[in-house]
């Protein structure tokens, strides 16, 4: 009897740990998520607040891996011997302060957007040198959309935007100081064009990067849901909007904008699902003009991504560089 007894009040005890914890996560607000996923010291937060089709992609890849190095990120600062602050509630997230050098950074939020179980967190920068907040010519600002999967908050999308103010006379002031020419042959003009273009052109190869692996781990999903189907070489049946109710040809996996197939400069492609089920598929990523991007990205079922660096599919499947 009293072994019984003991049994049982461990599983009750059990019952109200397990309900404490799903409680908690529940009272939990998506700034304390996105906070607690890059900068808490306990190990598999950041794993945590991943949604459930990429933790299952990642380990089947064996990628998870490849995010210690953000998972630690807390540490990375204190290493530097940077101290920093986070705040849950205001118009900062996080300052940190170089003791070296004295420089300071924040991180700004520009709005938080709750919207039931939906929720975008803007966030801008902020540099300091000797107390003063220093002007820069490209603003940056990032976009955390956070969405409520199994009782707690995950990061479900990123997005990236960089803003250039044209008609700041002190920003082109400070960017012509910065790039004066080292020889008479070349301008001013072209070297800041050619930056420009530079700048460009990596910020949306990194977009493309991104979105290539939000269709593969969509896919992987799609094939695991609708297994009688396989794979799918229709962008259109991932689709997330649209329908009551999710089903093969509207799968709800990704925004209607990357479905499209043409995304942010870059034109997605999915062929080669034969078959029935389709065991296999081959998805590329080309840039739509020199102006957007310069790397052509690809890969299939493997999860493998590879580039290369003229644009070219047929270059990248057959001798592409593996992106880590």
């Amino acid at each position: 009897m009293g072994r019984l007894l003991s049994v049982v009040t461990a599983l009750m005890l059990s019952g109200i740990g397990a309900w404490a914890a799903g409680a908690q996560d529940a009272a939990q607000t998506p700034r304390q998520a996105l906070m607690e996923m890059f900068f808490s010291k306990e190990p598999g937060t950041f794993m945590k607040h991943l949604p459930a089709v990429t933790r299952a992609a990642m380990e089947k890849s064996g990628a998870q891996s490849n995010l210690q190095p953000y998972a630690m990120f807390t540490s990375q600062l204190q290493a530097q011997g940077k101290s920093f602050q986070t705040f849950e509630a205001g118009p900062v997230l996080l300052t940190t302060q170089d003791a070296k050098t004295g420089q300071k950074f924040e991180v700004i939020v520009e709005s938080d957007s709750p919207r039931g179980d939906r929720d975008e967190i803007e966030l801008s920068f902020r540099t300091y040198k000797d107390n003063l907040a220093q002007k820069s010519p490209f603003l940056p600002r990032l976009v955390f959309s956070m969405k409520m999967e199994a009782g707690h908050w995950t990061l479900n999308e990123i997005a990236f935007s960089l803003h250039v103010p044209l008609d700041d006379p002190e920003i082109w002031k400070d960017l012509k100081d910065r790039m004066q020419p080292h020889t008479t042959s070349v301008t001013p003009q072209i070297q800041m064009q050619a930056q420009g273009q530079t700048l460009a052109s990596t910020s949306n190869d990194g977009i493309a990067l991104a979105a290539v692996r939000k269709i593969l781990a969509a896919e992987t999903t799609y094939a695991s849901t609708y297994a009688s189907v396989g794979y799918t070489c229709t962008l259109s049946d991932l689709d997330g909007f649209g329908a009551a109710e999710a089903n093969q040809h509207q799968a709800m996996l990704i925004g209607s904008g990357l479905a499209s197939g043409k995304h942010l400069g870059y034109s997605f492609s999915l062929t080669g699902c034969a078959g029935a089920p389709a065991a296999h598929f081959r998805l590329t990523a080309t840039p739509i003009g020199e102006s957007y991007g310069r790397r052509e990205f690809c890969s299939d079922e493997s999860g493998a991504v590879r580039a290369s660096a003229d644009g070219n599919a047929a270059t990248c499947a057959s001798g592409g560089t593996l992106v880590p």
